[in-house]
């Protein structure tokens, strides 16, 4: 009997080894005894992209992108090849290949392009003989056949997009935890499984630091409303749905809490107190794609001000050296960089209806005498930056004074 389309995505964790690659060949065949149609989108085993990196590093400090692509496309050419074989060793019949001879076409932007179309039709001719599909995640091709890379955790960009284009009943994303939770169970051990979250509150997490989805993979399911279920390679338990919209009690006001350990701010100090010097900073940070995520201007009395803002650890250096140079220009004083911050965020859909969550939030962290450098808010989500040190404490503190443990 044939039930449709189900997308899946093993991450590296779930291939990392021999064991591991044969326990998921276990369970897609066990869908394909049920009458699923399958796509299967897999990582690079383990931390094979990471020893990539390191091996480039090595050779070259500054590696041209164009070739970093090319290297680092081929932790997924090893995984997908070895799972067909593991399919095909437990008698079912299954097809590897990689994002480029589906048909995943991408922008040019190396290490970081963006999928513009797919085509998908020898998927499709696949499928109808019968055969499971397995694609390399993480990868595309330019119009002019350079392999290009999705940026970090792009697998799970391919499994949304081609859920998709295919018309997926469902996009599966398998991963080393249960599902998402109200917040790291490895610092909270009350931490408690979602059962539904939306896109929205999703997509504020995995931006804020949540490392369970990409944060590009849930703006594609946001646009097309593809649902996606995140839940364990290694526990048969249903997980966590992402979906458009989840029905809770009206007294849940936040969802979850996070925490990011990967950033360092930045601080420009004594800016001329005057118009377009703030833009030209950013200017210049913006035209080196620098991604600046938190400003906080200073406003002075003594017609000069301190800028604060924070990148992401692996551009700090770049970053400083940008900002040293404009700084210059502009007469700025010195630029400090400090990387002993942490930014604590709490995600809610509830808060849009809910005043005095940010004075409460603040209370808290007062409470445990945590200071606040910086603060930043949107419709759903209000972040703090803190010191390092303090992070656990107030992942635990705000996780139980909003009530979220199981």
């Amino acid at each position: 009997m044939h039930k449709g389309l189900i997308v899946q995505k093993f991450g590296g964790s779930s291939v990392a080894n021999v064991e591991r690659i044969q326990n998921v060949a276990r369970r897609v065949v066990s869908y394909r005894k049920k009458g699923y149609d399958l796509v299967v989108v897999v990582s690079a085993l383990g931390d094979t992209t990471d020893e990539l990196i390191e091996l480039a590093s090595k050779i070259n400090a500054d590696p041209s992108d164009r070739e970093m692509d090319m290297l680092l496309s081929t932790g997924e050419q090893i995984s997908v090849a070895l799972l067909a074989m593991a399919i095909h060793k437990l008698g079912f019949e299954a097809i590897s290949f990689t994002g480029a001879q589906v048909g995943i076409i991408t922008d040019t932007s190396h290490t970081r392009a963006r999928i513009i179309k797919i085509n998908a039709d020898k998927i499709k001719e696949e499928l109808t003989k019968g055969k499971i599909v397995i694609v390399a995640g993480f990868q595309g091709v330019t119009l002019n056949q350079d392999i290009t890379t999705l940026g970090r955790g792009g697998s799970d960009l391919t499994a949304v997009a081609l859920a998709k284009e295919l018309k997926a009943s469902e996009c599966e994303i398998y991963t080393d935890v249960e599902g998402i939770y109200t917040t790291d169970p490895r610092i909270e051990q009350r931490a408690k499984k979602l059962a539904a979250v939306t896109y929205d509150e999703m997509l504020e997490m995995a931006s804020l630091g949540a490392q369970v989805m990409q944060a590009r993979s849930i703006e594609v399911a946001k646009k097309f409303d593809v649902p996606i279920h995140v839940r364990s390679s290694f526990s048969e338990n249903s997980g966590t749905m992402i979906i458009k919209e989840v029905k809770r009690m009206e007294d849940v006001v936040v969802t979850g809490v996070t925490l990011n350990k990967n950033e360092a701010k930045i601080t420009v100090c004594d800016v001329p107190d005057k118009p377009g010097v703030a833009a030209k900073i950013f200017k210049e940070l913006s035209s080196n794609g620098v991604n600046v995520d938190m400003i906080v201007q200073n406003v002075s009395h003594i017609r000069q001000t301190d800028i604060s803002f924070t990148v992401t650890k692996a551009e700090a250096q770049k970053t400083l050296k940008i900002t040293r140079k404009v700084a210059r220009a502009v007469n700025s004083g010195e630029v400090l960089e400090d990387v002993d911050i942490a930014r604590i965020s709490i995600v809610g859909v509830g808060m849009k209806s809910h005043p005095g969550v940010a004075a409460h939030m603040f209370e808290i962290l007062a409470k445990n005498k945590i200071n606040i450098e910086m603060i930043s808010t949107s419709d759903i989500s209000i972040s703090c930056i803190i010191k390092k040190k303090f992070a656990e404490t107030a992942v635990k503190a705000l996780h139980s004074k909003f009530n979220l443990g199981g």
